[in-house]
């Protein structure tokens, strides 16, 4: 069995499916950890959502824009008006509700036909079955945004695991001043993690200097989230048995095509 981490999917699902392919992936014996983020920004989160039903052995990472959408599913309202790339979203389910397309931009956000019931009940459950975080048997630490530092994992507000980006800008600003990838000793209040795998902050918005549609390593910390919601790629990483240590080049990875070619984004 193989084990592979993959970074935020925001409805690319043609990126998706080339990213597991040329991986190899094998949804019969592999085993998919997700990130976070399977929804919003392109038109085809339905598809991915039965993708990912079809792979038996999956961890799937809660995301900020999988709790936006999960707080629709049970409020009837849309937390952030669906104005951050839910519009897509909207198109995927109305599309495969059989609706029309019919969506009005309004001063706060958007409006549509679509309601909490368009949803299959298997996609809710997909999404409720999401974690905050998981750590693996060698200390490897699987969260979308970050966390505070300076608490125990038990300890952290659960919003801090889809929202946090100060865990990443803190390890950069280290590594900057310290031109190395080995966290400060007292780094982390829980001592026992290897390395961290997050998604949330994309590479292509890191600023002029950092800016990279690869994976970025900041201390032990890998960044997967390759802009794959934006116009950038979309990265699965494999994870080796014995990883030896934190650095991204132990970890072999693919990417998919950069997503804005995939798709006609007329839409937006």
């Amino acid at each position: 069995m193989r084990t592979f981490v993959m970074g935020d999917i925001h409805g690319a699902y043609k990126a998706f499916v080339q990213c597991l392919e040329r991986s190899g992936f094998n949804p019969q014996t592999d085993q998919l950890i997700q990130l976070g983020d399977i929804v919003d920004g392109y038109p085809q989160v339905y598809e991915v959502m039965e993708h990912l039903l079809s792979i038996p052995d999956k961890i799937l990472i809660k995301g900020n824009h999988d709790d936006w959408l999960e707080r629709y599913m049970a409020t009837g309202i849309h937390p952030s008006s669906w104005s951050h790339g839910g519009e897509a979203t909207m198109i995927s389910y109305l599309q495969h509700a059989g609706k029309p397309n019919q969506i009005i931009r309004t001063f706060s956000g958007f409006k549509n036909n679509m309601t909490p019931t368009d949803i299959p009940q298997t996609h809710k459950k997909l999404l409720a079955s999401q974690h905050l975080y998981y750590k693996d048997a060698s200390g490897r630490l699987f969260v979308h945004g970050g966390f505070n530092r300076k608490l125990r994992l038990t300890d952290q507000h659960p919003t801090d695991f889809f929202w946090d980006r100060n865990l990443l800008s803190t390890a950069l600003e280290i590594k900057s001043a310290l031109g190395e990838d080995t966290p400060p000793e007292d780094f982390y209040e829980q001592s026992d993690i290897s390395a961290v795998f997050i998604g949330h902050t994309p590479t292509t918005h890191l600023g002029r200097r950092l800016a990279t549609d690869t994976p970025v390593q900041a201390l032990n910390i890998l960044d997967l989230d390759t802009g794959a919601g934006h116009h950038g790629r979309l990265t699965v990483l494999e994870l080796t048995a014995d990883p030896g240590g934190s650095e991204l080049s132990r970890y072999p990875y693919w990417q998919s095509d950069p997503v804005g070619t995939l798709y006609d984004r007329s839409y937006r």
